[in-house]
């Protein structure tokens, strides 16, 4: 007699270590898990306004994003295996200092992209970026695991390791549970994700842009980066684009905090990630406020931005 088992949805720690995750590295991911849980509740019943303080960019800082980086870097260090952290919300590299040989990471992360959106309830992300070592400023091809959180109608967290990309949902339990696993990116998509001033646009930007409309592509842009690149990763296609402007030729968003981990976790579903010019995860990071233009997606949608750049006006 055959007897059918039942469906178990797998557990973040359980999946970890069925995958073969070397411990250090599981530990960051289950810990940022951990953290989210506490940001989660944080924007559901805590303070919304200002902090009084700036970043490192001069922005004003919300409450809750300083609350957000505060909670995370204490699950980092409470891991003893993170040396140094660079955060989107401090002004230089923090070091832990640590005794004993075991294996040591290094972390990107921004604690709460997207932050500014909370007020009007639309989604916002945690992203995090995991190199080897303790030099936090290496190219993005280097890194050990990305990952993101999405707080929005479910609380969803999505990683990779550089083998295949999983999606994980908070349950009412407070657990996170495997609910997608190995999700690829088909080559070709229908939608794009364009942010910046379309009048800041450059030309050769501007007739790429065209091109998607009149070929039929449908615009989805949220004003956040976590939910617009969760949307064509779990969609399965599509193209995010924050361009060169004018004024702003490296664009708007960050390589260490921002780029790198989605260009990783993009790579790893099979799509692709540029500048327009070359892979972002070649890119080699000069300093904590680097930024470059970025087309991220389906592998045709970002080779065909790079096309369309390329040609000389």
């Amino acid at each position: 007699m055959v007897v059918e088992r039942k469906h178990v949805r797998r557990g973040l720690w359980n999946h970890l270590m069925r995958c073969g995750v070397e411990m250090g590295l599981a530990s960051i991911i289950y810990e940022v898990g951990v953290a989210s849980k506490y940001i989660n509740h944080a924007m559901r019943t805590g303070d919304l306004g200002l902090a009084g303080t700036s970043n490192l960019y001069g922005e004003e800082q919300l409450a809750l994003d300083v609350l957000a980086d505060e909670i995370i870097k204490d699950r980092l260090d409470h891991t003893g295996r993170v040396s140094k952290i660079i955060s989107e919300e401090q002004s230089d590299i923090i070091i832990f200092e640590r005794k004993g040989k075991l294996r040591q990471y290094s972390v990107c992360y921004d604690p709460l992209d997207g932050s500014s959106l909370v007020d009007v309830n639309l989604a916002v992300g945690t992203i995090v970026s995991i190199y080897s070592g303790d030099n936090p400023l290496q190219a993005g091809r280097k890194q050990m695991g990305a990952m993101y959180v999405l707080y929005g109608p479910r609380t969803t967290l999505v990683y990779s390791v550089g083998k295949g990309v999983y999606e994980f949902t908070l349950n009412s339990l407070g657990e996170y549970t495997l609910t997608r696993e190995n999700i690829v990116l088909k080559d070709h998509g229908n939608i794009y994700s364009p942010g910046g001033q379309r009048q800041k646009y450059l030309p050769n930007q501007r007739k790429f842009v065209g091109y998607l409309e009149e070929n039929g592509y449908k615009l989805r842009y949220s004003g956040g980066f976590v939910p617009d690149i969760n949307q064509i990763l779990l969609k399965g296609s599509g193209i995010f684009m924050y361009p060169a402007l004018s004024g702003s030729p490296d664009g708007k968003l960050r390589l260490p905090f921002e780029l790198n981990p989605m260009a990783f976790l993009i790579e790893n579903a099979g799509g692709s990630a540029s500048t327009g010019t070359m892979p972002i995860l070649d890119v080699i990071p000069e300093h904590l406020d680097q930024r470059c233009p970025i087309y991220i997606g389906s592998r045709q949608e970002v080779a065909m931005a790079e096309k369309f750049l390329a040609v000389e006006n």
